[in-house]
């Protein structure tokens, strides 16, 4: 049984902070079935200034409603180049001396659950399993170096490309059982030839797949309890087109603008798009937006993110972009999908996934590689959609958002954890570890 669980994200002393994300949720849903999860991060913050102070010890140590965290020592870093990759080199090489310390003091874990984005998580989760004689579970979060290849910021006939792959694939190899957050997987490992059945190392029966969710319970409670006075958003009058997140190059809002000046050329003056968030981009696009006079458009900037759900909640429809390359036929792992599918409200995406979820749900529109006149159509058929035909939509994302639901996703864990829940339950609820 591996009632006693160590969880290593380096990203997630966010989830210290916000009190959510996949990790934290894992490990709340892991503490009411008895498990004792413990959840390993960097003490620096990503895309923050903020750290945890550390004393000059290698960790430090906290607990958030019954979960431990132990921040391990990394140095500070802005941005993408050397210090982060300083950053990420530290994080692995701390984990060793840190893990040695904890489980001296605490007693060593049942099995370790180590997690990307980088890979040297996985490595030391292997590497330090095999010291402790206990199993190791990698997730695989985003796709190492494919991603990087996919973006343009690394050729894959590169000798660095070559040796990442080398690594990717001794990671599969050596780990005890594999979770990918996207459904393809197990595509991935036959495309590369990785597969046993195509003479590689790689057993697919120890491939598992646990897509990101949400937290309804916290969705619903933040909806309720965490409003926002918006004229617009209150706005009976207006159809609400609503997208929330980053503004940047990458995330081309800029084709949500274009389809704003579409839209208001042809006469839907009833149409608004929403638009929250903040990035390098927005200024730029706010300006454009002025240039040009549009009306149904408006820039909300910044918003915390237990305001989302309110706000998702008086939208009529929510728009989700993503870049066309290579990685979207492996599925999605998008967790502003699942906020969108809980708000209940239908969602319009310019990009087909393998596996794709909205597609499977009829919970909204796919237009694949949409350009700003196929967008525009799929707003403005929603806004002329029958209340029968819409509540349909809505009715489905809110059942595909159950099926996301970390409570349902923490009995997938539970399973590839080895662990059988009624067992959990009837040996350790009530049982405490002396910390």
């Amino acid at each position: 049984m591996k009632r006693k669980v160590w969880i290593w994200n380096h990203y997630g002393t966010k989830m210290f902070k916000d009190q959510a994300g996949r990790h934290y949720w894992f490990a709340e849903n892991l503490v009411k079935l008895g498990a004792h999860p413990t959840i390993f991060c960097a003490s620096t913050m990503h895309n923050s200034n903020e750290s945890i102070p550390m004393g000059g010890q290698k960790y430090a140590s906290d607990q958030l409603n019954g979960i431990p965290f132990v921040f391990v020592k990394t140095p500070e870093y802005k941005g993408n180049g050397r210090s982060r990759i300083l950053n990420m080199i530290t994080f692995y090489r701390n984990l060793f001396p840190v893990a040695r310390q904890y489980a001296k003091r605490f007693g060593k874990p049942d099995v370790i659950l180590a997690s990307s984005v980088h890979p040297l998580t996985l490595i030391a989760g292997i590497k330090i399993a095999k010291k402790l004689g206990i199993p190791c579970i990698c997730e695989i979060r985003d796709l190492w170096p494919e991603t990087i290849v996919a973006y343009g910021a690394l050729k894959r006939s590169s000798i660095i490309a070559k040796l990442l792959y080398l690594g990717e694939k001794w990671i599969y190899k050596k780990a005890d059982a594999l979770i990918f957050t996207m459904e393809g997987g197990k595509d991935y490992i036959v495309d590369k030839g990785w597969d046993q059945e195509n003479g590689g190392p790689i057993d697919l029966n120890k491939v598992h797949h646990i897509n990101n969710g949400v937290d309804l319970e916290m969705f619903d409670y933040n909806r309720e309890f965490h409003t926002v006075e918006d004229e617009d958003l209150n706005n009976k009058e207006t159809f609400k087109v609503i997208y929330t997140g980053s503004i940047g190059k990458a995330n081309n809002v800029k084709k949500l603008v274009e389809a704003a000046e579409y839209i208001e050329f042809l006469g839907y003056q009833h149409i608004k798009l929403l638009i929250y968030g903040d990035g390098p981009e927005k200024e730029a696009l706010e300006k454009y937006c002025q240039s040009k006079d549009l009306q149904n458009i408006t820039f909300k900037g910044f918003v915390e993110k237990n305001k989302i759900p309110y706000i998702l909640s008086k939208s009529n429809v929510n728009i989700m972009h993503f870049e066309q390359n290579s990685l979207k036929r492996y599925g999605a792992s998008l967790n502003k999908m699942f906020e969108y599918f809980a708000s209940g409200k239908p969602t319009i995406s310019d990009c087909e996934f393998g596996y794709d979820q909205i597609q499977k749900y009829q919970c909204g529109m796919v237009v694949d590689n949409a350009n700003v006149k196929q967008l525009s159509e799929a707003i403005i058929q929603f806004s002329q959609m029958s209340k029968a035909e819409y509540t349909l939509y809505c009715q489905n994302a809110r059942i595909a958002a159950q099926d996301y639901d970390f409570t349902r996703l923490t009995e997938k864990l539970v399973d590839v954890l080895g662990v059988e829940k009624k067992e959990i339950q009837e040996t350790y609820v009530g049982s405490n570890i002396d910390r």
